[in-house]
Parts: structure tokens; C-alpha cells; sequence
């Protein structure tokens, strides 16, 4: 319960075409979600990529990542960590060469995906950028107080690790532990990461950005939220393993939904 003593919930209705998540305070609706599956992007999904061909003249790479069209990697958005940024795109890439990217947008038309090495994973609080090493505050937070108080406490969690993070502004709703947790989780993601893509051919998927029934896990689950009902088995399964991964005990709040009528009625 909250301070103000009512349960919170989370109620996911999940169908091949559509989710859709209400939250609950006392058994009244606090804020609602949908999110319809043919309009999910690709925006935030990082792949294994295999450079198809250099383009000098552009200082640009086509990319394969296993899409129906090649990604579109531009020089600014190369990195090389510990040096300063490649002036030409013909000093950092070869053709048949495997990196990391991530895309900045989605295709479109005629045009592929166009991609980042600067990877960045976003939390509730947090954004981990695993390429660099600065300490960013969200310029919405106005007070500089306050600014420099989060970047000694993100310094002082991350002490001795590799990448850098951005705080979110909804920081200034929770406490500096909330936001190691957030931390925490933020690193095993990547470990999976550079696991995973290691044994991983040209053109994987290796992370995609989060349906909203594991979303909402992530940005809207604290530990006043009491129960998460969720009415679709294999929605229930991914968000289940979520919760064991990254969660901890909020995987026992987690409930199968298995009546008669919908869920939402």
C-alpha cells in the first residue's frame, strides 16, 4: 500500500494485436496504456550487425542487420572508446566487419533503418550508456543542488564499472536507493548483452526494447503495487521470467488471470 493506505494493481490485458494496462489505486483508475502490436517499431532494438559496404564519400556504412534492408550508419554515430571521434568512416569500418548498433529510426519508404554504436538502455530512472563514461541529470531537474547531489550518488554506486548513465527526471518522485536498484538491473541487462551477442550471428536481434506488458514491470511496478494481473499465459510466462530476473520478490505479486469474464470487466 501507499502512504494513503489503498492497494494498488496492475491489470494487463494481453491478445496477439493489442495490450492494454490499467492501474489501480483503492479500485480506482489511476492511468491507462495500449500499445497495438502493427505499430510497434524498432526504434531502441540493438543488433549484431555485419557491415555490408563502406561508403567513403559519405563517411557512412550500409549495415545488415537482418532486415529486409540494410541500416544506415553515419561517422558521427561511430564510437571507439578511449579514442577521440574517427574524422572518416573508412578509418574505423570494414565490409564484412561484426559490431554492435542500435537504431536511431525506423525505416522507412525506400530508406533502411538508420543506427547508432552509441548503445543506450533505458531504465525507470536511469539511462545506462555502456559506451561512455559521463554522468548526465536530466535538465528538467532544475535544482543544481539537487543535480549535483544525483551525480555523486550515481558516481559513488557505479565506483570502478565501465559506462556512463543519464538520471531521469522521475528520480525526484523516488530515493537514491530506488535508483541503484535501478542500476543493478540496468547492468545485468547489458551482461546479457555482451553474453549473448557473443555467440550471436550477423544480423541478430540481440536486445529489443520491451513490449508494454514488460514495460510496465520496469517503469510502473514499485513495491506498493500489490497485485499484477496479467490474463495471457505466454504474456504471464515473459512477464514471470522478468520479474525473477530483475524484480526479486515482486514476482510473487504476479497473478494468472483465469476467470470467465474479461479481465477488464
Amino acid at each position: 500500500m501507499d502512504g494513503s493506505g489503498l492497494v494498488t494493481e496492475v491489470l494487463v490485458n494481453h491478445t496477439p494485436y493489442e495490450t492494454r494496462v490499467a492501474i489501480l489505486e483503492g479500485g480506482v483508475l489511476q492511468d491507462f496504456f495500449v500499445e497495438r502490436e502493427r505499430k510497434r517499431g524498432i526504434v531502441g532494438n540493438i543488433y549484431k550487425g555485419k557491415v555490408q559496404r563502406v561508403l567513403p564519400g559519405m563517411d557512412a556504412a550500409f549495415i545488415d542487420i537482418g532486415l529486409e534492408r540494410a541500416g544506415f550508419l553515419h561517422v558521427k554515430n561511430v564510437v571507439r572508446r578511449g579514442d577521440k571521434p574517427p574524422e572518416r568512416i573508412s578509418d574505423v569500418l570494414r565490409e564484412g566487419q561484426s559490431l554492435l548498433v542500435q537504431v536511431l529510426k525506423d525505416p522507412i519508404g525506400s530508406k533502411g533503418a538508420r543506427l547508432t554504436m552509441e548503445i543506450s538502455i533505458p531504465s525507470r530512472f536511469l539511462v545506462f550508456l555502456p559506451t561512455a563514461d559521463e554522468i548526465g541529470v536530466s535538465i528538467k531537474i532544475a535544482s543544481e543542488e539537487q543535480r549535483q547531489t544525483l551525480r555523486e550518488a550515481v558516481a559513488g554506486f557505479h565506483q570502478g564499472r565501465q559506462g556512463g548513465f543519464i538520471v531521469r527526471t522521475a528520480i525526484e518522485s523516488a530515493d537514491v536507493w530506488a535508483m541503484r536498484a535501478d542500476m543493478q538491473y540496468l547492468q545485468r541487462v547489458w551482461e546479457a548483452i555482451v553474453q549473448q551477442q557473443r555467440g550471436a550471428r550477423p544480423g541478430s536481434l540481440i536486445y529489443g526494447e520491451l513490449p508494454l506488458y514488460q514495460k510496465v514491470l520496469r517503469d510502473y511496478v514499485t513495491p506498493e503495487v500489490r497485485r499484477i494481473v496479467v490474463d495471457h499465459p505466454d504474456a504471464y510466462k515473459q512477464m514471470r521470467a522478468f520479474a525473477d530476473n530483475f524484480l526479486g520478490n515482486m514476482a510473487a505479486n504476479l497473478e494468472l488471470y483465469d476467470g470467465d469474464r474479461s479481465l477488464f470487466e
